[in-house]
């Protein structure tokens, strides 16, 4: 585990699956699933083997305050050069600051440091807070954006990480229009 201080008692920690402050994002995202889905999301949380989410391909990470996990996030190789999100969670008392997006940030940052080019990730039609948030912090959506979210299923974003194109050279004012058909968006979020 590492964590890092920020101004105002916050604090990045970089953790495994395993970590008892973990527990409580996975326990709220899954009852958050469960309610707006319908049915157990917990199994479907737990699909991906703990090893995805740890260096030097993944990362877990949490937004500490005063030693509490508020928000946190992850990701995983999805390619080579791309890395899919997963789990960007707010506590549900800390929502409406802007601590997702601090989250996204700072995992698309890691994941640049890491050597990915490009991040992927899907959330579901019923989770208009994140496919607001993904929209806001430059994420290309790759579903029409004017269907009903019901219609389509998982909703697929991508995104070129800072200074660098999906082909790997840098980026330029005039940038080439992002493939989109490389990601093709798993069965399940």
């Amino acid at each position: 585990m590492t964590s890092v201080a920020r101004p105002g008692g916050a604090a990045w920690l970089r953790t495994r699956v395993s970590d008892p402050l973990v527990r409580p994002m996975l326990r709220e995202l899954g009852d958050e699933y469960a309610t707006r889905y319908g049915k157990d999301a917990h199994g479907e949380m737990a699909r991906y083997p703990a090893t995805e989410f740890e260096p030097p391909h993944g990362e877990l990470l949490l937004l500490l305050e005063h030693g509490e996990p508020v928000a946190g996030g992850a990701f995983r190789r999805y390619d080579a050069t791309t890395a899919e999100l997963k789990r960007i969670w707010t506590h549900s008392a800390h929502r409406r600051r802007g601590l997702a997006r601090r989250v996204v940030g700072e995992l698309e940052r890691i994941a640049t440091v890491r050597g990915y080019r490009r991040v992927c990730l899907t959330t579901g039609p019923r989770q208009p807070e994140a496919r607001g948030l993904y929209l806001a912090a430059g994420y290309t959506p790759l579903f029409d954006t004017d269907a009903d979210p019901e219609t389509i299923g998982p909703l697929p974003f991508e995104k070129a990480l800072a200074g660098r194109g999906c082909s790997g050279g840098a980026s330029t004012a005039a940038a080439a229009p992002v493939e989109t058909s490389r990601f093709s968006p798993p069965a399940h979020q």
